[in-house]
């Protein structure tokens, strides 16, 4: 990834949208502008899941604006994500296809422990070197990230499915607050807290930090009412509790600190704190600047230094499912060749989509070698892989899918550019199947009103009758769904196979 000057990240929350641009130098980004608007997303989910057209036009009006201010920057400079909403949103795709016209810049969705992760990345570059594990809690609209880490290195990732907007929305949507609801909002976010308690419960951090909207807000409003000197503390929170409770309306809340914006969704914020610091046993949290929109910059920062967090996870991957390295580093060589002579656009991500999926390709033989690409295709959809957005599993799982047997089903699937990277690693996964290393044929690769013709060397085809009949049966594979692929010289072979039986009888 070519290395960017000027880098902008944009966090699409279920509460707010954010756009964080800064500058980079060295190993170091420094803040040049930033935005924040509340679109407040989460709260267009109807009880069907869909996000509802006003709220769909309130991001796609924020992303415009957005838009302008990135305009004249590099695509690879520029990263926005999704989290939870459009996690959850049914109608997310057709949501998307709009918001990165708006934005003039691709979207990606990331699974929970990813925004997790990206949360920590941020948190951690803005606090003091230390070697004592952190505790971070981030309180999102829609989700709320746990993590334990140790400097720049998170150790346990969670998200749950908690948030102040959901929450609001689900215990005060009336915008009543009584001591009813709020103990049933403290309830069931406690309950959601449960599996983790074990792992997450204080004696396994020294330390506990809070990030984003509603912890920064919350201490904010704590602090200006004299209830602490920044931190968060349960007498405190409780105090603040009891106010809520007081006022009985959210309209009527009337604190120090309390922005208009986030008004409406403080009660569900604040109960979902309240358990945290319950359950988990916090006394004091402090506050951290980092969130997860300096975390995607750092991130940014880490693929243009080479230390891409995916390719950690690919490496991991193969470790953990016992992987015959040195076969991928054959398919992944011999595949990234063949694609660069099939490739007739240029698209800097291919290449490494194409790598990763064959270094994954075979990931699935430890549960069965039967369908072992099927196997393979659903770890790789379902598994959480740090570093990746959801858009990026899809197209490594329907690569690795599709890279042996057949193609009827999953072609249908296929992005059109996708489709050389299915060739080069079905052909790669093919002319290595020997799993030796041995020098590849020469090949020729034309392109001719549609038609694709691999010319392999004819010697070589007649000193290889297994692969030969292969690609005979690779040609009938791609006929079936409609392409022309020809390798000429095959019918020549067929002709001397059967005849020679023959003669020796």
């Amino acid at each position: 990834m070519a290395e960017q000057t000027t880098i902008a990240a944009i966090d699409l929350g279920s509460n707010s949208f954010h756009c964080q641009i800064a500058r980079v130098d060295g190993d170091q980004v420094f803040p040049l502008d930033s935005l924040r608007e509340p679109v407040r997303l989460g709260a267009g989910l109807d009880p069907d899941k869909c996000l509802d057209e006003a709220s769909q036009e309130r991001a796609i009006a924020c992303l415009a604006r957005f838009g302008e201010r990135l305009r004249g920057l590099d695509r690879q400079a520029v990263r926005a994500v999704g989290t939870n909403t459009l996690r959850v949103a049914k109608n997310a795709r057709s949501f998307l296809r709009r918001a990165r016209t708006a934005l003039g810049f691709p979207i990606e969705v990331v699974a929970g422990r990813e925004e997790a992760r990206l949360i920590y990345l941020g948190v951690s570059h803005s606090l003091p070197a230390s070697r004592e594990k952190r505790l971070v809690v981030d309180i999102g609209g829609g989700s709320t990230e746990c993590i334990i880490g140790t400097g720049y290195k998170p150790l346990r990732l969670e998200s749950l499915f908690m948030g102040c907007v959901s929450y609001t929305l689900r215990f005060f949507g009336d915008g009543h607050i009584s001591k009813g609801a709020m103990k049933a909002a403290e309830i069931a976010a406690r309950a959601e807290l449960e599996p983790i308690v074990g792992q997450f419960i204080h004696g396994n951090w020294q330390h506990a930090v809070g990030s984003s909207g509603t912890v920064r807000s919350i201490a904010e409003i704590l602090q200006l009412a004299g209830y602490g000197e920044g931190a968060i503390t349960r007498d405190a929170l409780g105090r603040l509790r009891s106010q809520l409770i007081r006022a009985g309306h959210a309209d009527q809340l009337e604190l120090p600190g309390l922005r208009p914006d986030r008004r409406p969704v403080l009660a569900g914020g604040l109960a979902i704190l309240q358990a945290v610091l319950d359950e988990l046993q916090i006394e004091t949290m402090t506050l951290a600047t980092g969130a997860m929109r300096q975390g995607i910059l750092h991130d940014m920062l880490g693929r243009f230094h080479h230390h891409d967090m995916r390719d950690v996870t690919v490496a991991q991957f193969m470790q953990r499912y016992h992987v015959d390295a040195r076969q991928a580093r054959r398919v992944a060589a011999c595949a990234l060749a063949l694609y660069d002579k099939l490739a007739t656009e240029t698209d800097e991500t291919a290449p490494r989509l194409l790598g990763w999926a064959a270094k994954l390709h075979e990931i699935g033989i430890p549960v069965a070698y039967s369908g072992y690409h099927k196997h393979s295709a659903y770890i790789i959809s379902n598994a959480d892989m740090p570093g990746f957005s959801r858009d990026e599993q899809e197209r490594l799982a329907l690569l690795v899918r599709s890279h042996r047997r057949s193609l009827k089903k999953s072609s249908l699937e296929w992005p059109e550019p996708d489709r050389p990277l299915v060739l080069a690693l079905r052909l790669a996964a093919l002319l290595c199947r020997a799993r030796r290393d041995s020098r590849l044929p020469a090949l020729d690769v034309r392109v001719q009103n549609g038609r694709l013709r691999l010319a392999f060397d004819s010697d070589w085809l007649a000193a290889n009758p297994l692969t030969a009949a292969a690609l005979r049966e690779e040609m009938a594979e791609w006929a079936r769904i409609g392409h022309d692929l020809r390798v000429p010289g095959l019918d020549e072979l067929t002709a001397v196979s059967v005849r020679e039986p023959a003669l020796a009888s």
